[in-house]
């Protein structure tokens, strides 16, 4: 079935003309497919950040063909895929980035290779498959090309690492999965592993550089300016925010890092 949309999450940035390119392909061969721009600032390289940014973000968007590209093994013998989930299409690279969505779009039902010469661009660079490989599937995708018409079927389908998260009586270990714009570090870890460790009210903070006392709250606005809150995210994780500032700032803390919270010294 035809669809109306598709949406985009690249590191590609917007500096260079690399999106545009890849807007361009889908407009020349699909005109009527209007497409979202979930992010283009993931870090470079950064599959799981992309991959978090994405499945975060899909559930809200209308159903549509949904282009991934966080692609540090562009041109070697990594697959390019269109896997098929129960409330959308996703298209990118198969090293871990579209699995999430795919799992919050309500799973998983099938996957196919990239590999029919007739569904991509003429001329396909080696280090440029967004523009000539995955634009093109999206747009022949949404005018209703089947998937299984891309090539053969995918039985397995590469995962990334589950990130840490180790919850005992008194203390939480948790690995940083993203940090947004405004400096708010993103734990892996949810409401249920700090309720696991028993830590309410004030806790400590730990990165390797510093320990920072910090209320647990549930929104920027529990704690002064400048004060930190650990707090449960809109995507249902835990947080580390600081009013007006920047926790990755104050914390020296960047995804795939450890954050360690403890009881405050000062807590009764």
């Amino acid at each position: 079935m035809p669809l109306t949309w598709a949406s985009m999450t690249t590191d590609y940035g917007l500096r260079d003309g690399f999106v545009a390119a890849c807007h361009g392909v889908i407009a020349r061969l699909a005109p009527a497919v209007r497409v979202i721009d979930v992010t283009h600032e993931v870090p470079p390289q950064n599959v799981r950040h992309g991959a978090m940014a994405l499945a975060q973000t899909a559930p809200y968007l209308p159903e549509a063909v949904h282009v991934a590209v966080v692609d540090p093994g562009v041109g070697t013998a990594r697959r390019g895929v269109v896997v098929v989930a129960e409330g959308g299409l996703l298209v990118g690279p198969d090293n871990g980035l579209l699995l999430p969505a795919a799992r919050a779009l309500g799973g998983v039902r099938a996957a196919y290779e990239l590999t029919e010469p007739s569904l991509r661009l003429p001329v396909t660079s080696a280090t440029f498959h967004g523009r000539d490989v995955f634009a093109p599937a999206a747009a022949h995708l949404a005018l209703g090309v089947l998937p299984s018409a891309f090539g053969n079927a995918v039985e397995t389908l590469v995962e990334l690492p589950e990130p840490f998260v180790a919850a005992f009586p008194g203390k939480l270990v948790s690995e940083v999965l993203t940090v947004d714009h405004f400096g708010n570090v993103q734990l892996a870890a949810t409401p249920a592993d700090l309720e696991l460790s028993g830590l309410t009210g004030a806790v400590s903070v730990h990165s390797e550089r510093v320990a920072v006392i910090t209320a647990v709250g549930r929104t920027f606005a529990d704690v002064p300016i400048g004060a930190s809150v650990l707090f449960a995210d809109s995507a249902g994780r835990l947080a580390v925010a600081v009013n007006g500032g920047s926790a990755a700032a104050v914390l020296g803390l960047g995804p795939a890092q450890e954050c360690t919270i403890t009881s405050s010294p000062t807590a009764t």
